[in-house]
């Protein structure tokens, strides 16, 4: 385990150094929340040196070669190199004096100095370098006076850059400082990490489905937008509640190995952006405390995390306590990953690209929704080995699974956060086209709403339930959620003569289950229908900004018209 103060934060500690660097140029530069934090800390010597563009003092290779080469040279030069180095801290604090004569000796006896590297001398430009040595030696040996020359500093101060330099074979070479340097830092830490993976594939019918239904409730209600990660972020948190092991994380306390268990769930949102310059940086910012949270303040809480990481604005507390990641590359494409898993969580979640598989890519649009064939996208659970067995990942995949197709009201519960008052698609089998007339069945679906679609508008703004009524579910007319990219004939409904059942159902709960409930099949005149049906029975369109505007001032008269009679003639009966 890491000692770095920094190490708290996981795979953010780059964002850390980063930070710090701005700390020390201009304190009102970071938030107020880190000066506390940075006003002990202290870089470790690796990101240090990553930031100055200096290499780590590795040991002097002067020394094993001279164990190593037989030969009474050799051993002449290093005990030489020796002494010179033991006698270079007494030159560097004595002023320079001219030397004593010394007798002359022959030079083929004069040993060649030891190669010595620069970063086991204890400061630049402070200590004689063997060829200085060298120089000062013969001079003594013929009786001139030698003095201590200092040479300036070769380390470029901290903050410098250096320019890219070519090798010999032409390859650029640019050394990693700042945060790449510090990413490269945690991967090699993860390498000590004993991991394993998990992979499974989710059929996407029923969560895209779902999901269209709970954006269109926004857009006509509170606006906003509930993405595919919401969804499988939730569900990684329901399945949590089930398998809390996978919560656990291993440390080492007093040499002894443990496996620690959070008192919350701290769900990592890997958060990809990207800076001034091009290049891409990944942050993780977790969801404090969402075991027990509704869907819609997870939601909330999960597009806080994102506006605040966009804006700059995350603090300390953001980036530290992740217990458990959840990463989406599917976001870019990729299939399926092995994300990297870092000290001090136990699992990482990767959720892949919503794609058709692969032996069906090929295969048109129309003859995918024939077959019934859905989208896929692929979970991967990586772990550490240590404390999760591979057994507990796979039923924790599985777990995932059953909730997004809705096991155990995981929809309802989304619906009800959300104030749907709406039953959520289920999860059903395809019914063959040869065992229904699903034409037929179509055409009784949209009766049964000409007739009873009122029973469902959500009619009373005080009170919310979710409305169902037998005769207007899909199931009932022996119809799926297979059905409703399907094409059926529909005579002339809405104008049109084939549309898609999600169409058709668009429509029929734009006209009868909205706000406003509408119900005329009682009239007995076959016109008078028909001119309702034809006024009724058409997709929902936004009114323009002025025709809004000319609908609130009529409100706002009405609204004041109720404020004077009720001032002017207090406790008089009326009737508005």
């Amino acid at each position: 385990m890491s000692s770095s103060p920094a190490s708290q934060f996981g795979p953010n500690e780059w964002l850390v150094e980063e930070m710090y660097e701005q700390f020390l140029e201009d304190p009102s530069s970071v938030d107020a929340a880190w000066h506390d934090f940075f006003a002990d800390y202290k870089p470790t010597q690796q990101s240090a040196e990553s930031a100055n563009g200096q290499r780590p003092a590795q040991p002097s290779p002067s020394q094993p070669a001279s164990t190593q080469q037989p030969g009474s040279d050799q051993q002449t030069a290093a005990q030489q190199s020796g002494s010179a180095r033991q006698s270079a801290p007494e030159r560097e604090s004595a002023p320079a004096q001219p030397a004593p004569a010394q007798p002359a000796q022959p030079a083929a006896a004069q040993p060649p100095p030891a190669p010595s590297n620069a970063g086991s001398t204890p400061a630049a430009g402070s200590t004689a370098k063997p060829a200085q040595q060298g120089d000062a030696a013969r001079a003594q040996a013929n009786g001139a006076p030698t003095t201590q020359r200092t040479q300036p500093p070769t380390t470029a101060p901290s903050g410098a850059t250096t320019d890219e330099k070519p090798s010999e074979d032409g390859e650029q070479r640019k050394p990693l400082r700042g945060p790449a340097a510090a990413i490269a830092k945690n991967m090699d830490a993860s390498l000590s990490l004993p991991t394993a993976t998990s992979v499974r594939a989710v059929p996407a019918k029923l969560m895209a489905d779902n999901r269209i239904v709970i954006n269109n409730h926004l857009k006509r209600t509170r606006g906003g937008k509930v993405s595919f990660t919401h969804l499988i972020g939730y569900a990684l948190v329901r399945a949590l509640r089930d398998f809390p092991n996978m919560n656990r994380h291993y440390d080492l306390i007093d040499n002894k190995a443990h496996a620690v268990t959070p008192e919350h769930v701290n769900l990592g949102i890997a958060i990809d952006m990207k800076g001034k310059d091009g290049g891409r940086t990944l942050v993780v910012a977790a969801i404090k405390n969402c075991e027990n949270m509704t869907f819609l303040q997870f939601w909330q809480a999960y597009e806080d995390i994102i506006r605040k990481a966009r804006s700059g604005s995350l603090t300390m507390d953001d980036f530290s306590g992740t217990t458990i990641s959840l990463t989406n590359p599917g976001g870019i494409g990729t299939n399926h990953s092995v994300p990297r898993l870092q000290q001090g969580q136990g699992a990482i979640i990767g959720v892949g690209a919503m794609e058709y598989p692969a032996h069906f890519q090929g295969t048109s649009e129309q003859a995918l929704v024939e077959m019934g064939v859905s989208k896929i996208i692929t979970l991967t659970s990586t772990y550490d080995h240590r404390i999760i067995q591979g057994a507990e990942s796979g039923e924790f995949l599985k777990r995932i699974h059953g909730l997004l197709l809705g096991e155990d009201r995981f929809y309802d519960d989304i619906f009800t956060s959300l104030r749907l008052p709406y039953e959520p698609v289920r999860w059903v089998q395809d019914i063959p086209e040869g065992a229904v007339d699903k034409t037929a069945r179509v055409i009784e679906l949209i009766d049964a709403y000409r007739m009873r679609g009122h029973l469902m508008a959500d009619t009373d703004p005080l009170n919310y339930r979710q409305r169902r009524h037998e005769d207007l579910d899909v199931l009932s007319h022996g119809l799926t959620l297979w059905d409703l990219d399907r094409e059926f004939a529909v005579c002339g409904f809405a104008g049109q003569e084939r549309m898609k059942l999600r169409d058709v159902l668009g429509v029929l709960r734009d006209s009868y289950c909205r706000t406003v409930g509408t119900e005329y099949t009682h009239i007995l005149d076959p016109d008078e229908r028909r001119w309702l049906q034809e006024r009724v029975e058409i997709p929902h369109e936004k009114p323009a900004g002025s025709v809004q505007k000319y609908i609130l001032s009529k409100l706002n008269a009405a609204e004041a018209f109720e404020t004077f009679l009720q001032t002017k003639y207090v406790g008089q009966k009326r009737f508005s």
